[in-house]
């Protein structure tokens, strides 16, 4: 599921700031918990742009949920994918990971993500999101019905409910590249470009080829560290 740039959906200006200060407090949660999930891990952390949160799931490692021979594929996915050596091989290799990834195990879970499917492609927002609560609810480490979600509440211009969601994905695999890409849009989205920067740079690390990140990354590299001399 990757995000795309949409235009942000009507709302009140007080309702809009509202969000805006609730997302920018969250943003910084979620940079402080995904640079201590890849210390965890053994990666090289992310520049941490604040102080990380206090609460506990912040600090809590990734938590897989896949199976060990899931597990194992998954791994071996995400080395490939990051030495891809063009567009179409990356794109097969993510796919293969969105159908891993969008397995959930449970055939309840699978029939409610095929309804909020088709609810989101008749643009029945209300209706898709009522339906991946429900998926949410059954199946609480979900990573595609979190990702989902995240992707429709980002659209309806709710980025404090979006970074809710992206943090419990993240949490569980800091890899997801379409979750950091998003996390950039969102960053930039709210003025926060270097934030939206390092965002977007993580998930290039994990997919070089990832769609739309490379343009973005140097858009914000120009806003941020200026042009190369």
């Amino acid at each position: 599921m990757i995000f795309r740039a949409m235009p942000p959906a009507p709302a009140s200006r007080t309702l809009r700031a509202a969000r805006l200060g609730f997302a920018a407090a969250l943003s910084i949660a979620i940079f402080g918990g995904l640079a201590q999930a890849q210390q965890l891990r053994g990666d090289k952390a992310m520049p941490q742009p604040g102080p990380p949160s206090s609460t506990p799931s912040d600090s809590a490692p990734a938590r897989p949920r896949l199976p060990k021979d899931k597990r194992t594929q998954v791994e071996g996915l995400f080395a490939a994918l990051k030495v891809a050596p063009d567009d179409r091989s990356a794109k097969m290799i993510a796919d293969r990971l969105d159908q891993i990834f969008g397995d959930s195990g449970s055939p309840s879970a699978d029939l409610l993500m095929a309804r909020a499917a088709a609810a989101a492609e008749a643009k029945e927002t209300d209706l898709s999101l009522q339906l991946l609560d429900e998926v949410i609810e059954i199946e609480p480490d979900y990573i595609g019905a979190l990702s989902r979600r995240a992707t429709i509440l980002y659209m309806r211009d709710d980025y404090g409910a979006a970074l809710a969601d992206i943090r419990e994905v993240l949490a569980r695999e800091p890899r997801h590249f379409a979750m950091l890409y998003g996390l950039a849009l969102i960053m930039r989205d709210l003025g926060d470009d270097k934030r939206a920067l390092q965002a977007v740079r993580q998930a290039l690390a994990v997919n070089p080829h990832l769609d739309g990140a490379g343009e973005l990354e140097s858009q914000l590299t120009i806003k941020v560290e200026g042009r190369p001399i």
